[in-house]
């Protein structure tokens, strides 16, 4: 039997779901990623906007929409479809993140993320393979914050997969690991992201150590004195980049203290 779903605010060819059969459903989400890619060209600036591209680090063309008209166009898809189940909702955000311009990979993670109630373990493995992908700031933060980090937060366990991509080869990954914490962080529940953060404090790359500052000053908000207390015993070493963002909401003096201490020499402090 074929579900009919008309959409309000998108184009009437009829939205439809096909329970019985691979081919015929993947026929339907291919119709619904048009109509979002649609929604969203109709908004892009004539021949993109690489100013835009270029602050946010992106490989991707971007068409330069704003974040409010990104929300306002997934907002309006998902009250006009309400009932996808798991496995069309993985399968129209994974298309839409083999997209060519990066507004069509926002959407992708902004499915995901609207249609929280619907994941499953292929929900997870999806975003595992999207961070391999998720180059430049803009598009990381926002899966790693995004998703990622949700699916972390209600499914501990998967917390020892993001104590490996602390590891990772890809900066990137290393970097979305940081932001994966936000859930814990924005709970108050700072063991599992102090746990993260210890590992890359001396990472090399600048977009991960402005990345551990970013949640280090996170964590200052919530505990200010257990914060102050982690770096000075790992100041030692610490990059420049780290400490002026993890102290950004710091007296002046606890920062110049860091610093001092930072210019010991490389490596913790015993």
């Amino acid at each position: 039997m074929l579900t009919v779903v008309r959409s309000v605010g998108f184009r009437d060819s009829g939205r439809l779901r096909y329970p019985d059969g691979f081919r015929h459903r993947m026929a339907g989400v291919d119709a619904l990623r048009r109509d979002l890619l649609d929604s969203i060209r109709r908004l892009g600036k004539p021949g993109g906007d690489p100013r835009a591209q270029k602050y946010l680090g992106s490989p991707y063309p971007v068409l330069g929409l704003s974040s409010p008209q990104m929300k306002g166009i997934v907002s309006a898809f998902a009250r006009a479809h309400r009932t996808f189940d798991p496995t069309t909702v993985n399968a129209l955000a994974d298309s839409l993140w083999r997209g060519r311009v990066l507004e069509e990979m926002w959407a992708g993670i902004a499915i995901l993320s609207r249609y929280h109630k619907r994941w499953d373990e292929a929900s997870w493995r999806i975003v595992d393979r999207w961070a391999d992908d998720a180059v430049g700031w803009g598009l990381c933060d926002a899966l790693a914050s995004g998703p990622i980090a949700d699916m972390v937060y209600g499914e501990p366990d998967r917390f020892r997969a993001v104590l490996r991509w602390t590891h990772a080869k890809s900066f990137w990954r290393r970097r979305i690991s940081t932001y994966a914490m936000r859930a814990f962080v924005r709970a108050g529940e700072l063991d599992k992201p102090f746990e993260v953060l210890e590992r890359l404090l001396y990472d090399s790359e600048f977009w991960v150590q402005r990345a551990v500052g970013t949640w280090l000053r996170e964590c200052w908000k919530k505990d200010e004195r257990r914060t102050a207390a982690f770096l000075r015993k790992r100041a030692r070493g610490l990059p420049p980049v780290t400490i002026t963002v993890a102290t950004e909401r710091a007296p002046k003096r606890f920062r110049e203290e860091l610093r001092r201490r930072a210019r010991g020499g490389a490596g913790r402090e015993a």
